[in-house]
C-alpha cells in the first residue's frame, strides 16, 4: 500500500473525542475543524474511515440516519474533524429534522474554528434540493467547500466523470468553483490522498 506521506500521517492517529446534541455542548471554538456532512444513505462515516485509514472510526451501518449527533474526532492538539448529522433521513421524527435543520446552518455561520466543510453526495443521482441548500449556506458562510461525489466505484469511469461536470455545473450556478467538486470512492480508496492534502492545507498543514 502506498504510504501517505509524513505530513499526513496524523489522519491515521485520529481518534474520537466526544459526541454531542446541541451547539453549546461542542468544545471552545479555538483552533481548526473540518466538518463532513451528507444524506444518511451516501457513505459518510465510510468516507471518514478511509480518510483516517481505521476501519471502525466512524461507525458505519446498514441502517441510514445513525450518526444523529455532532460527532467530534482529534488529529492533534487544536485540530479537529467534525461529523455533522446525516439529512434526509425520513425515519426521525420532525422534531429532530427540524433541529437539525436549524443547527446546522447556526453551525456553519458561527463556528470560528471551522476551516472547511467536506459535503458528501452519491454519485449515482444528481444533487439533491438539500444538498444544494447546503452548498448555498456554506458559500454564504464563506466557508471553503469541497463536493466530494462517493462511490464512485459504482459507475463507469465515463458516467462518473458526467455527473462530476454537472455537479460543478450546479456549484458553479450557485456561486462556487467546479474543481471542488471530486470523484470519490471509501471502497476503492480514490480520492483519498488528494482529500488528506485538502484537509492538510485546511487545517494548517502542521502535523506529522
Amino acid at each position: 500500500m502506498t504510504r501517505s506521506p509524513p505530513a499526513f500521517e496524523y489522519f491515521r492517529r485520529a481518534s474520537f473525542m466526544l459526541s454531542v446534541q446541541h451547539l453549546k455542548d461542542l468544545p471552545p471554538d479555538s483552533g481548526r475543524e473540518v466538518a463532513f456532512v451528507g444524506r444518511s444513505n451516501v457513505g459518510k462515516s465510510s468516507v471518514i474511515n478511509a480518510l483516517c485509514d481505521q476501519q471502525g472510526l466512524a461507525r458505519t451501518s446498514r441502517t441510514p440516519g445513525r450518526t444523529q449527533h455532532f460527532v467530534l474526532f482529534e488529529v492533534g492538539e487544536g485540530r479537529r474533524l467534525m461529523d455533522l448529522p446525516g439529512f434526509g433521513y425520513a425515519v426521525v421524527d420532525k422534531a429532530t429534522r427540524a433541529h437539525w435543520n436549524e443547527t446546522i446552518p447556526a453551525y456553519l455561520e458561527r463556528r470560528e474554528s471551522l476551516a472547511g466543510l467536506v459535503l458528501i453526495a452519491d454519485v449515482r443521482h444528481e444533487l439533491k434540493p438539500e444538498e444544494l441548500n447546503l452548498i448555498e449556506w456554506t458559500l454564504a458562510a464563506r466557508v471553503p467547500l469541497v463536493v466530494l461525489l462517493n462511490k464512485a466505484d459504482k459507475l463507469g469511469r465515463q458516467a462518473s466523470l458526467t455527473a462530476q461536470r454537472a455537479a460543478g455545473k450546479a456549484v458553479v450556478a450557485r456561486g462556487g468553483d467546479a474543481g471542488s467538486v471530486r470523484l470519490f470512492s471509501a471502497t476503492d480508496k480514490v480520492g483519498v490522498p488528494e482529500l488528506r492534502a485538502q484537509l492538510d492545507a485546511w487545517l494548517g498543514g502542521t502535523g506529522s
